[in-house]
């Protein structure tokens, strides 16, 4: 067993097979007392992630975009991401592109990403990827766990497309697994569980994902505002979500109030056009009604 401990995160990983990579990327921001800017004060990164730098933004968060300059994911690749946003600061993280989880290598196991996030008190991360496309016959299996501390804010979403569908490849995957877990103030406020394999329970069923073919999570939270701040804020998002789906069966959005401190969006859709506008004005409507202030879609790089 390997354990690497990096950004105050432990994150665990078998031994890996050869000709397979192992790669660990650790990122630590902190807020910079002389500018109050965020800034990367530390990190760690392993071939193929990388991060090639923390840009400042207008509102002084920082924006890093997380790289895989090998292009996608082998079968037996096992990647680790720990992530620490320090007490104050204000973090955007995004991808340089879809996540792309390739058809494994013969014998080959799983690809692995396991994802360690620690927020600080008062501190905020927006966490605002681009989907992750399973290949033909792709296995996958990733664990998030997100801690939250007091004040503590998150905009955290994750994407699920249904394979290279310019190549008709829909639903062709083997096996797509993934566990989130986010608590706050040590407490699990939200915890979800999806085992997605095609072949075997077939994803129209409409207690899956019916006629649509786009799936994704969005979590919101803020840890100690009142149960009526979440509730009022559910009116809303509802609101929104009503606007987006009026007159279309192309895409379907439900929210929920979490037992305390947050919110999930879950959201279907039948194109993957559809899916990051709709997500989008969601999350500038939370980010309005939580901090007084508008999302700013992160600017993308090459």
């Amino acid at each position: 067993m390997i354990v690497a401990k990096d950004a105050g995160c432990a994150i665990e990983a078998a031994a890996v097979p050869r000709g397979c990579v192992r790669a660990v990327l650790t990122l630590d921001f902190a807020l910079d007392a002389f500018s109050g800017r965020t800034i990367l004060a530390a990190s760690h990164q392993d071939p193929p992630l990388k991060v090639v730098r923390a840009f400042a933004t207008a509102d002084g968060s920082a924006l890093a975009h997380l790289h895989n300059v090998s292009g996608g994911l082998l079968g037996g690749d096992q990647l680790a991401l720990s992530v620490r946003v320090r007490a104050g600061a204000a973090v955007q993280l995004t991808t340089t592109g879809a996540t792309r989880i390739y058809r494994p290598r013969s014998g080959a196991s799983a690809v692995s990403q396991v994802s360690e996030i620690a927020i600080g008190e008062n501190a905020l991360l927006e966490h605002v990827p681009d989907a992750i496309v399973p290949f033909a016959g792709a296995r996958y299996w990733q664990r998030t766990t997100i801690h939250l501390a007091s004040g503590a804010g998150l905009f955290w979403w994750e994407i699920l497309a249904p394979g290279r569908e310019a190549r008709g490849e829909i639903f062709e995957y083997e096996r797509v697994e993934m566990k989130t877990d986010v608590l706050a103030l040590g407490r699990p406020v939200a915890c979800e569980r999806v085992c997605l394999e095609p072949s075997r329970r077939g994803l129209s069923n409409l207690a899956r994902l019916g006629p649509y073919r786009y799936w994704a999570t969005f979590c919101v939270c803020r840890v100690g505002l009142q149960s009526s701040t979440w509730l009022a804020a559910e009116r809303r998002l509802r609101e929104v979500a009503e606007s987006l789906t009026k007159d279309s069966d192309e895409i379907a959005i439900g929210i929920s109030a979490l037992v305390a401190h947050g919110l999930v969006i879950r959201c279907l859709a039948r194109r993957g056009r559809g899916v990051m506008p709709a997500l989008h004005e969601l999350w500038n409507a939370a980010k309005l009604l939580l901090y007084d202030r508008e999302a700013v879609a992160p600017r993308k790089v090459n």
